[in-house]
C-alpha cells in the first residue's frame, strides 16, 4: 500500500454502522460532471445502520475486507436510481435489502446537475415489499424519477455502464447483439440507438410489402385473363357513349369559352392599369431628386445641431472649471483666516495663563493663612475604635450569612442535577412512544394523519378522546405482548375510543367525508367496565397453569379498558402456561372458559346449539408487531411525582436564598455607612496635613505655569509669513481663471454662430418643402386615374370568378382543382366560338339518338372487371410507392447510423487494441454483419489473444479463462471510459480472476484513464490491491471497515489516527 502521503486529502473511511468521516477539505475538489454521483446516504440498508458517502468526480476506490459492505454501496447505487434488484443478481426482492430486524431502510443519492443538484430518495418497506420516491424530499413517483435519470443518461441496467459483482460473468455472455445495443446506449450519440431500432422496424415492414406485392401482381394477372370477352356490343356502347361524351364536352367547354371572352376584356383592362402604373412611378421618380436633396439638408441640420450641443458641453465644461477655481480661492481665503484665528487663540491662551497664575497666588496665600490659624487636633480615637468594633460584628455576620448561601446553592445544584436526570428519563420515556407513532405511521398512515389532528384539535370535543388502542395500551412485560395483538383485532388495535357517541360521529364525519381517510373509531360503555371482576380469582386457576387475567397484563387509559372488557372481556380470559398446554382437555372441561391462551397457543371453546357437545378450536399466536414497545406508566407517574416534589423544593430554596440575598444588601448598607463614618473622623485628624500637601502641589503648578510662557511676538511673524505664501498661490488661481473665463467666450461665439448656421438650414429646407407638396397635386391625379382602372380590373375579376366557378361545376372540379390535361385535351378540337359549339352539340345529339337496342348489362360487366383491374394496378402501384419510400427511408436512416457506427467501433478499438498492445497482448474489436439488409443480426465482436503462439479468438464464456475474460471486460470498459458519454460507471470486484502482473497493469490503466479532466466518474470496488501501485491525486480513496470493535462515528478523527500512526512508526524505528 502506497504511503498516506500519496492517498489524495479526500480519502475516507466508513463505518458499518456510522457515516462518512473526511480527513480534510482544504483542497479544492475538481468539477463533477452533470449527472455524476455527489453523495450516497444509507440507513437500515444490508450491513449499514446509517452511511454517508461522498465520493470523487474521477477515479473512486472502495477497498475493504469481503462481507464489510463495499457491494452494499454498489446495491445502493443501482436502487436508489430507480434500478430493479435483477439489475444487480442478489435478490428479487427489493425488500430483501433492508437490514435484517428493520422495517425500511432508505436510500438517498445526491446528483450533480445544473444550476442546483437533485437528490433521489428511496424508502423501501419491508412488510409490502413497496418502495417511496422522493426528489429534494418532496414526494414523487417511480416515473418521474425513471424520467429525471434518463434525462441523465444514467443506465443501471447497461453492463457497459453498471457491472454489479454478481453479473461480472454475464458480460462475457453478453451476444455480439447485446453488446452492440448495450454500447451504443452507453456512449453512442442519443440517436444511434432509436436509428438502429427504426432500422430493424422498417426492415420487418419492408418484408411485408414485398410478399403483399407479389401477392397482388398475381392477381392482376389472373384477372386480365377473364376480361377478354363481350368485345362487338362494349364496342358499339362505347360508340354511343363517345357521342354522348362529345355532347357532355360540348356542354363543358361552352361556359369557359364565355369564360374566356370576359378573362380577354380583363387582360386589356389591366394592360391599361399598368400603363397607368408606370407613369405613376414615373411622377415618382421625378420627385426622388428633390426627396433626396430634403434628406441631405436635414442632415446638415442634424449635424450642425450636435456641433451646437458640443459646444454647449465645452461651455459647460469650461464653466466648471472656472468655477473649481473660484472655490480653490474661496479655499485660500479660509486658510488665511485659519492662521489668524490661531494667532488669536494663542493671544487667549497667553491671558488665560496670566489668570491662571494670579489665582493660584492668591489660592496659596488663603490656604496658608487657615493653615496658620488653625489649632490643635481635637482626639477621635475612641470614636474610630467604636467604629471598628460595629464593622467586626458586621464581618462575622456577613461570613455566617455566605456560608448559608454557600450550602444553600449547592443544595440547589444537586436538585437541579436530579430534575436533569429525570428530565432525561422522562424524554426517554416520550422517545419509546414516539417510536410506537412511526410504527402506527408506516402502517397506517391515514391513522397516523388522524392523531395529529386530534393533537390539534382537542378543544372540540365535549369529553376525553383517547389515541388509538396500540398506542394507548403499555404492556407491563413485552413477552405477553402476543396474547394482546391475538385477542384484540387489528381494527380496533388503530381505532379511537371516545366516551360520547357525539364526538365519535362528529370525528368520523371530519375524518372520513371531508379528509376522506380510513379511520376507525369505538365508542366506550356509558357505565365503565373497567373494574369487572373476573368470574373466579386467578389463585383457583394456578393448578392448571394459569398465571394471569389479560387485562392484568397491560395498562392502558380507563375508557380503552373499560371497551376492552365489555367488547373482549380481557378481565375474563386467563393465560397459561405449558402446563396448560399439557392438561388444556381438563383445563376446557372443569373452567368452561370460552377463550384460553397457553404459551404458544389460543383455544377458543363452543357448545353446540343442537348435540350440547363442548367443542374447541385452536390456532398459533402470530408475533407480536405494535405492543413490542412499551412504556412503564408506573415509572413514568413515578418521575413525574420526583419531578414536582424537586420544582418543590427548588422554589422553596430560591426563597430561602432570596431572604438571606436581602439581607446581604442590609449588612452591605451599613458596612458602608460605617466605613464613610470611619473616613470622615480620619479626614477631620488629616485635615492640617492635607492643606500642606496642597499649598505644595500648588506651589510646583505655578512654577510650571511661569516656565510655560508663550513669545507672541514669534507667533504673530510666523502668521503673516504664511499668509504671504498663501497670497502668492491666490495670484496664480486668478490668473489662470481669467485664462478660463476667455476660453469660455471664445466658445460662446463659436456657438453662436453655429446657431445661425442651422436658421439658414432650416429656411432652405422648409422652401423644398413646400416645391415637393406642389409637385404631388400632379401625383394625386395619376393614382386617382390608376385607382379607377384598378377598380374595373377588380369587378371584371370578380365575373371572371363566377364564369369560372359556373365553368368548374359543369366540369365538377373543386375550387382548388386545375382543369383535367383530358378536358384540355377534347376542348382543343372542339370548336371555339359560342355559335359553332351550339351548330356541333345539335349533330351530335342527332347522332346518338341512332344508337339503339344494346345491353348495358354485359358493358356493366366489362366495365366492373376493367374496373377492378384498375384499382388493383392503383393499389399495387401505391403499395410499391410505399416500398420505394421504405427503402429510400432505410438508406438515409442506414447511412446516418452505419457511419457513426463504424467511426465509433473504430475509436473503440483503436483505444482496445492499445490496452492490450501495452500488455503485451492482443485484441481488437470490430462491427460483425452476416447480412448487410438484416439490421438485428449486427453487433460487435471481440477478439483477444493472450499469448503469441495462438491466433486472435472471440471472446466467449466458454474459450477464455476467468482471468482473461475479466481482464479483456475491464479493458472494454476502459475502452468506452473516454469515450462515454453517460456520467459515471460503476465496476464491482472484476479483479478477483486476475493474476498480479495484469491486475497491475490494469490498475494503471484504469488510473491513467479515469483521472483525466474530460472523463467521467468511475467507481473501482475491491477486497484487496497490490503492494507499490501507482495513484494519482485525482483519485478518491474510500475504506469500508465492519466488525465488533468498530469506533462510534462521532469519535472517529483521521487526522488525529495518522497523527498517532506517525508516532508509533517513529517509535519502532528508535
Amino acid at each position: 500500500m502506497a504511503a498516506p502521503s500519496k492517498w489524495r486529502p479526500g480519502a475516507s473511511q466508513l463505518g458499518g454502522s456510522g457515516s462518512q468521516r473526511s480527513a480534510g477539505a482544504a483542497e479544492p475538489r475538481a468539477r463533477f460532471v452533470e449527472g455524476s454521483i455527489v453523495r450516497i446516504f444509507m440507513e437500515n440498508f444490508l450491513t449499514y445502520d446509517s452511511c454517508e458517502v461522498c465520493p470523487g468526480p474521477n477515479l473512486n476506490m472502495i477497498v475493504g475486507a469481503n462481507g464489510t459492505g463495499k457491494s452494499s454501496i454498489v446495491c445502493a447505487i443501482c436502487l436508489g436510481l430507480a434500478g430493479k434488484p435483477s439489475f444487480i443478481g442478489r435478490a428479487d426482492k427489493v425488500g430483501l435489502f433492508v437490514k435484517r430486524g428493520c422495517l425500511k431502510g432508505v436510500v438517498e443519492i445526491e446528483l450533480s446537475k445544473t444550476p442546483t443538484n437533485i437528490i433521489i430518495t428511496r424508502e423501501i418497506q419491508v412488510v409490502n415489499n413497496t418502495s417511496t420516491w422522493f426528489i429534494n424530499r418532496k414526494p414523487s413517483t417511480l416515473k418521474t424519477v425513471e424520467e429525471q435519470i434518463a434525462a441523465l443518461n444514467i443506465q443501471v441496467g447497461n453492463l457497459c455502464q453498471f457491472l454489479p459483482q454478481d453479473r461480472v460473468g454475464e458480460f462475457a455472455k453478453l451476444s455480439k447483439i447485446e453488446l452492440l445495443e448495450a454500447t451504443e446506449k452507453s456512449i453512442g450519440p442519443p440517436e444511434m440507438y432509436q436509428f438502429h431500432c427504426e432500422l430493424k422496424n422498417f426492415r420487418e415492414k419492408e418484408r411485408e410489402l414485398e410478399n403483399l406485392c407479389k401477392e397482388k401482381s398475381n392477381s392482376l394477372e389472373k384477372m386480365r385473363q377473364r376480361i377478354e370477352r363481350y368485345k362487338q356490343d362494349v364496342e358499339r356502347y362505347h360508340e354511343r357513349k363517345r357521342h354522348l361524351d362529345l355532347i357532355e364536352m360540348l356542354e363543358r367547354k361552352r361556359p369557359w369559352v364565355e369564360y374566356e371572352n370576359v378573362r380577354q376584356q380583363h387582360e386589356e383592362v389591366k394592360q391599361s392599369r399598368d400603363q397607368a402604373k408606370e407613369e405613376l412611378k414615373n411622377l415618382k421618380e421625378m420627385q426622388s431628386p428633390v426627396t433626396k436633396k430634403i434628406q441631405e439638408i436635414g442632415e446638415c441640420y442634424k449635424n450642425l445641431d450636435m456641433k451646437i450641443r458640443d459646444k454647449a458641453a465645452e461651455i459647460k465644461d469650461t464653466s466648471q472649471k472656472c468655477k473649481q477655481k473660484q472655490d480653490a480661492l474661496e479655499k485660500k481665503d479660509k486658510q488665511i483666516e485659519e492662521i489668524n484665528q490661531a494667532l488669536r487663540m494663542k493671544k487667549d491662551e497667553e491671558m488665560d495663563r496670566q489668570k491662571k497664575i494670579h489665582n493660584t497666588r492668591k489660592m496659596i496665600e488663603d490656604w496658608q493663612n487657615e493653615l496658620n490659624t488653625m489649632g490643635v487636633c481635637e482626639n477621635l480615637q475612641p470614636q474610630i475604635d467604636a467604629v471598628n468594633t460595629e464593622l467586626k460584628r458586621l464581618q462575622e455576620e456577613r461570613a455566617n450569612i455566605d456560608s448559608d448561601v454557600s450550602d444553600l446553592a449547592t443544595e440547589k445544584d444537586n436538585q437541579q442535577r436530579e430534575k436533569k436526570r429525570i428530565t432525561g428519563c422522562i424524554v426517554e420515556l416520550d422517545n419509546i412512544m414516539n417510536m410506537k407513532e412511526e410504527k402506527l405511521k408506516g402502517k397506517f398512515g391515514d391513522t397516523h394523519s388522524a392523531l395529529m389532528w386530534l393533537r390539534k384539535n382537542t378543544d372540540k370535543f365535549k369529553k376525553n378522546v383517547c389515541e388509538p388502542m396500540m398506542l394507548a395500551i403499555n404492556m407491563k412485560d413485552n413477552r405477553h405482548a402476543k396474547y394482546v395483538e391475538n385477542h384484540i383485532s387489528s381494527n380496533d388495535m388503530r381505532a379511537f375510543v371516545f366516551e360520547s357517541q357525539e364526538d365519535m360521529e362528529m370525528f368520523l364525519h371530519e375524518m372520513r367525508d371531508r379528509q376522506k381517510l380510513k379511520v376507525n373509531a369505538v365508542c366506550a360503555p356509558a357505565e365503565s367496565c373497567a373494574e369487572n371482576k373476573p368470574s373466579r380469582p386467578i389463585e383457583e386457576l394456578h393448578r392448571y397453569g394459569f398465571f394471569s387475567y389479560l387485562r392484568e397484563l397491560f395498562d392502558a387509559p380507563r375508557p380503552v379498558m373499560s371497551y376492552l372488557c365489555a367488547q373482549y372481556r380481557v378481565h375474563d380470559v386467563p393465560v397459561g402456561t405449558e402446563k396448560t398446554k399439557n392438561m388444556i382437555e381438563r383445563v376446557i372441561q372443569e373452567t368452561k372458559f370460552k377463550q384460553i391462551y397457553t404459551a404458544e397457543e389460543k383455544y377458543i371453546v363452543k357448545v353446540s346449539a343442537y348435540t350440547n357437545q363442548t367443542l374447541s378450536s385452536n390456532t398459533f399466536l402470530r408475533a407480536a408487531q405494535f405492543l413490542t414497545i412499551s412504556v412503564d406508566t408506573d415509572e413514568r407517574r413515578q418521575l413525574e411525582s420526583q419531578q414536582q416534589e424537586i420544582n418543590s423544593m427548588i422554589k422553596s430554596l430560591d426563597s430561602q436564598l432570596a431572604t438571606l440575598f436581602e439581607r446581604q444588601k442590609h449588612l452591605e448598607r451599613r458596612d458602608n455607612e460605617l466605613r464613610q463614618q470611619k473616613k470622615e473622623l480620619l479626614e477631620r485628624g488629616n485635615k492640617r496635613r492635607q492643606l500642606e500637601s496642597k499649598i505644595a502641589v500648588k506651589h510646583d503648578s505655578l512654577r510650571q505655569m511661569e516656565q510655560d510662557a508663550i513669545n507672541l511676538e514669534e507667533e504673530s511673524q510666523q502668521a503673516n509669513m504664511k499668509i504671504k505664501e498663501i497670497n502668492v498661490q491666490k495670484g496664480r488661481l486668478v490668473t489662470e481663471l481669467m485664462h478660463l473665463i476667455k476660453n469660455c467666450v471664445s466658445l460662446n461665439i463659436i456657438k453662436a454662430d453655429l446657431v445661425l448656421q442651422s436658421a439658414t438650414v432650416a429656411a432652405e429646407k422648409n422652401r423644398l418643402e413646400l416645391e415637393y407638396k406642389a409637385a404631388s397635386v400632379q401625383l394625386r391625379a395619376s393614382e386617382q386615374r390608376f385607382r379607377e382602372l384598378d377598380d374595373r380590373k377588380r369587378v371584371l375579376i370578380e365575373n371572371c370568378k363566377e364564369l369560372l366557378k359556373k365553368a368548374r361545376q359543369v366540369c365538377k372540379l373543386s375550387p382548388d382543382q386545375h382543369l383535367p390535361k383530358e378536358f384540355q385535351t377534347a376542348f382543343q378540337a372542339l370548336p371555339n366560338t359560342l355559335e359553332e359549339i351550339d351548330a356541333f352539340l345539335n349533330e351530335e345529339k342527332s347522332r346518338a339518338s341512332c344508337f339503339t337496342g344494346l345491353n348495358a348489362s354485359v358493358v356493366e360487366e366489362y366495365n366492373k372487371r376493367t374496373q377492378e383491374i384498375q384499382q388493383l394496378m392503383e393499389e399495387l402501384e401505391e403499395k410499391k410507392n410505399v416500398l420505394d419510400n421504405y427503402k429510400q427511408n432505410i438508406s438515409q436512416v442506414k447511412e446516418r447510423w452505419l457511419n457513426p457506427l463504424k467511426k465509433l467501433v473504430e475509436q473503440i478499438n483503436e483505444k482496445f487494441s492499445n490496452f492490450f498492445s501495452s500488455m503485451q497482448c492482443a485484441g481488437e474489436v470490430d462491427l460483425h454483419v452476416e447480412n448487410e439488409e438484416e439490421y438485428d443480426k449486427y453487433g460487435i465482436r471481440i477478439r483477444v489473444k493472450f499469448r503469441s503462439s495462438t491466433e486472435l479468438h472471440e471472446l466467449t464464456p466458454y474459450h477464455q479463462s476467468g482471468g482473461e475474460k475479466s481482464v479483456s471486460t475491464m479493458l472494454y470498459l476502459m475502452a468506452l471510459q473516454e469515450l462515454n458519454r453517460c456520467p459515471f460507471r460503476v465496476v464491482d470486484e472484476i479483479n478477483q480472476g486476475m493474476d498480479p502482473v495484469n491486475e497491475r497493469r490494469v490498475f494503471e490503466m484504469v488510473v491513467k484513464t479515469a483521472c483525466k479532466e474530460s472523463t467521467s466518474q468511475y467507481f473501482f470496488i475491491t477486497p484487496k490491491l497490490l503492494q507499490n501501485l501507482t495513484y494519482n491525486d485525482k483519485m478518491t480513496v474510500l475504506f469500508v471497515y465492519n466488525g465488533p470493535f468498530m469506533m462510534e462515528t462521532d469519535k472517529w478523527n483521521l487526522k488525529a489516527f495518522c497523527r498517532r500512526r506517525q508516532r508509533v512508526g517513529k517509535m519502532h524505528k528508535q
